[in-house]
């Protein structure tokens, strides 16, 4: 039966589950008493609520602590084992990933090298797969008992009724690469487990905004660098993110050629890959047959040496001018959407922020309008490396939450680990 507003009682069951779980998820654990004005829940409901979460295995009682003058409270907080989520970050130089359980606390992980066809489509979604059946194996842990897979890749992700995501990756040569579904042909994913799929800016702006530095901050915006260059943008309108094309804004007219085959992006000068092209470009000569992130540590290591070493100046000049664009990079974010903070992650925002980050906080300053840069916070995501791949673990936890911790399908019984089924024959040999 729906109510004056459209909303079944069905409805606020699962709002009020959802209400509660993510509650303790975050703020956990926590008593009944302090759930009802965490949540804005009666007594009764929470009461309700909490037996109902209990009965299915989501929350479990975690000791006590004393109340003024009456009987103890006993504390609650999310069963870590109820659930678990694969997170994939399609990278620049790798497929990563990892198994969580509930609370994200990390299971199981692989690493997927790229070479030079790095983003053929068949090797991806190979990666994928049995990136996915590994961690799986290594956890015993069958595919059906997923809460889903989130995968972070790079480009537009277009959500289709017929195809599922779509990805329109035009700097790495996808057009419309129906990536959901080819996950779902011979060894994929069962057409039980959720596959969730967005932009890796987007995934990483909802790990720090949820667990790293962008939490409590109600405006936001993230950047990706890595590669290429994107970012995501964190409104109360738009609370999980949004993921803007900022590596394509245009910063030199007549500039250097993108990757996705414009002028003067700031992709082109931002990103590791172009970063490496203009130190080559000029005379310095990084390190033969090596991947970027290793190139990019051993440009900043000649230009930075050790007392008594003399730098390259070439890597120092290419690295300083790189600090200013990205600098006036962030004063289009400043001026157009007036942040409260920037994050900067990605592996080559991380390792290019310990060093550059007051110059690029000086730059962006500089050239954004006196009033919002006055009011924004430039600083490092919290979360290293693996933000990413956190973030898209959140894309199936979270829609888990939005259905109040129900389960799209019944949960098979659990298989033990590899290593002790294989201990196990062993001994009844």
């Amino acid at each position: 039966m729906a109510g004056q507003n459209g909303r079944t009682v069905r409805d606020l069951r699962r709002a009020n589950r959802a209400a509660v779980l993510q509650r303790l998820y975050f703020d956990g654990p926590l008593s009944r008493f302090e759930l009802g004005p965490a949540t804005g829940l009666s007594s009764g409901s929470v009461s309700n609520v909490v037996a109902d979460l209990v009965a299915d295995g989501l929350v479990e009682e975690a000791g006590s602590v004393d109340s003024d003058g009456g009987r103890p409270r006993t504390l609650l907080r999310v069963v870590p084992g109820s659930g678990h989520m694969v997170g994939v970050d399609v990278g620049e130089t790798r497929v990563r990933v990892e198994l969580f359980d509930l609370t994200l606390t990390e299971l199981a992980r692989t690493e997927r090298p790229l070479a030079a066809q790095r983003y053929d489509v068949e090797v991806i979604t190979g990666h994928i797969r049995d990136g996915v059946a590994e961690v799986l194996e290594a956890a015993g842990l069958a595919p059906e008992r997923l809460l889903g897979v989130g995968i972070g890749v790079p480009g537009i992700v277009e959500h289709t009724p017929d195809r599922g995501a779509v990805v329109h990756g035009q700097t790495i040569g996808w057009d419309a690469v129906p990536l959901e579904t080819l996950l779902r042909t011979a060894r994929g994913l069962p057409d039980s487990v959720p596959c969730l799929i967005d932009n890796g800016a987007k995934t990483l702006g909802q790990a720090e905004m949820w667990f790293g530095a962008g939490r409590g901050a109600g405006n936001a915006v993230v950047v990706l660098f890595g590669s290429g260059v994107g970012a995501c943008l964190v409104t109360p309108e738009v609370e999980r993110g949004r993921a803007v094309e900022w590596g394509h804004l245009t910063v030199r007219v007549r500039g250097r050629r993108c990757r996705c085959g414009a002028l003067g992006c700031l992709e082109a000068y931002a990103g590791a890959e172009s970063l490496l092209a203009r130190w080559r470009e000029e005379g310095g000569r990084p390190p033969r047959d090596t991947d970027e992130e290793t190139a990019l540590t051993a440009m900043l290591a000649a230009a930075y040496p050790p007392h008594g070493t003399a730098a390259d100046p070439v890597a120092l000049a290419v690295l300083e001018e790189t600090a200013e664009y990205l600098g006036a990079g962030l004063s289009d974010l400043i001026n157009l959407f007036q942040p409260e903070r920037i994050l900067i992650g990605g592996w080559a925002g991380l390792q290019l922020g310990a060093r550059f980050l007051p110059a690029v906080r000086r730059h962006a300053t500089a050239y954004a309008l006196r009033h919002p840069a006055d009011k924004v916070t430039v600083e490092l995501g919290r979360l290293g490396p693996d933000a990413v791949t956190v973030g898209a673990a959140i894309l199936p936890l979270a829609d888990f939450f939005a259905r109040g911790g129900r389960r799209s399908q019944p949960v098979p019984e659990a298989r033990p680990p590899a290593w002790q089924t294989a201990l196990e024959e062993r001994r009844t040999q």
